[in-house]
Order: structure tokens, then C-alpha cells, then sequence
């Protein structure tokens, strides 16, 4: 349903957001996250150029988190790399809906709304303390995070 850039973003942000403020290097995220480095590094410009992530140039340079993982909507990273878009014309190609959507359009457009509220009331904090997060993404946080990693299983 997500393009890759999408997902890769999304992981990208959270190896940002578990790891306490410290910059990270487009590899170290890459290479914990299983995301190719020249895409990332394109998919983390994006960020920040939508103000979601900091860059630093130099030796202890990297990416950083702007703000809290509280701060971020998970639409808000959606929208960085790939904004959800409403459907503008009608998938079965009538003419005209005027007022009303066609019975296709209609579904769609609602698939679309839930998908973007969904992402919109869910925060990056809430993300990474969802006590259902699966045993592969607390392995690939685990490189990052300040805390123990004995505190992430719940």
C-alpha cells in the first residue's frame, strides 16, 4: 500500500527517535534499519527538508530528530516523503459526479480517510512504546536506544 521511500522514512524516524538525541550517520541507520544508504540518504533529505530531522555535516556529523517523538504524527512523515492523495478522478471514468461520488469512488476516498486519520492520531512515541512491537524492530532499535533494551519487552 506504502511506497518504499514511505517505509523507509518511517524506519529512518524511528532509529532517530529511539536513540535519545544523538546524531546518526546515514549508514549506522541503514545498516540497522535494512534500508539501501543512497536511498535513505535521498529519503533523509526529504525529512529534512520538511523540518522532521536535522543534518550536521562533519566527522561527528549525522541525522538528528527535531523535537520529541511526541511532537511527530506519523501523517506528518507520510506527508514529508509521499502526501496521500484524494482520488481526483473517478476510477470507473464517468464524467461527472457532481455532489455525489460514484459507489467505487466513494469506498476508495473512505479507505483513504481511515488510512489518514489512522496516521494522524498515531504518534512516533506511540509507535515505539506500542507494547505489541515485534521482536524484529526491537532487535533494529536496540542499536539505538538509550535505555535498555530489557525495558523495551514488555
Amino acid at each position: 500500500m506504502f511506497s518504499l521511500t514511505i517505509e523507509y522514512a518511517m524506519r529512518a524516524v524511528l532509529a532517530l527517535a529511539s536513540c535519545g538525541g544523538r546524531c546518526l550517520t546515514t549508514r549506522q541507520i541503514a545498516d540497522a534499519m535494512h534500508v539501501p544508504p543512497s536511498y535513505l540518504s535521498k529519503v533523509l533529505q526529504a525529512l529534512v527538508r520538511a523540518g522532521i530531522v536535522q543534518s550536521t555535516r562533519g566527522l561527528k556529523g549525522g541525522f538528528v530528530l527535531v523535537g520529541r517523538p511526541e511532537d511527530w504524527r506519523m501523517l506528518d512523515i507520510l506527508n514529508a516523503v509521499s502526501p496521500l492523495k484524494r482520488i481526483e478522478s473517478c476510477p470507473i471514468d464517468l464524467e461527472s459526479h457532481s455532489s455525489d461520488l460514484c459507489p467505487l469512488h466513494r469506498r476508495l476516498d473512505n479507505a483513504l480517510e481511515m488510512v489518514e486519520h489512522a496516521f494522524a492520531s498515531t504518534t512516533l512515541a506511540e509507535v515505539l512504546s506500542d507494547e505489541n512491537r515485534c521482536p524484529t524492530l526491537q532487535r533494529q532499535l536496540a542499536a539505538f536506544t538509550v535505555v535498555s533494551p530489557d525495558l523495551l519487552q514488555h
